[in-house]
């Protein structure tokens, strides 16, 4: 059986999943005063199709609800995935859409570094 494990990396900003002690993937975040802005979810593609990214997900955002932050989810896969998925507790702040001003919303990308793609299960 595979051992599964995510943990929140305070000095990369954001949650890491192992299997079996391999990092498999990552969900950056952006902490602010009182919410914490998901940026990006990264599996890595020989990771891929094994539930992992729904998994990150879940036990990311359970964590950052009981932490009482409010969720902001500029990452498309945690938009999509608090969409069809109740995280209890969790207070959360949807973006607003882009005016134009390019000012919303922006993160350089220099946080989802790795050779992996995007989440996807």
């Amino acid at each position: 059986m595979t051992d599964i494990t995510v943990t929140r990396n305070d000095d990369s900003s954001r949650y890491e999943i192992r299997s079996d002690g391999v990092l498999a993937g990552f969900a950056a975040f952006d902490e602010r005063p009182g919410s914490i802005r998901f940026l990006h979810t990264e599996i890595d593609e020989a990771f891929q199709g094994q539930g992992l990214a729904g998994r990150l997900a879940h036990d990311a955002l359970t964590d950052a609800a009981a932490s009482g932050s409010a969720i902001v989810p500029l990452c498309p896969y945690v938009a999509k995935y608090l969409t069809t998925h109740e995280i209890e507790g969790a207070e959360i702040r949807w973006p607003r859409p882009s005016t134009g001003s390019g000012a919303q919303g922006q993160s350089s990308g220099s946080q989802a570094q790795g050779s992996g793609t995007q989440a996807s299960e």
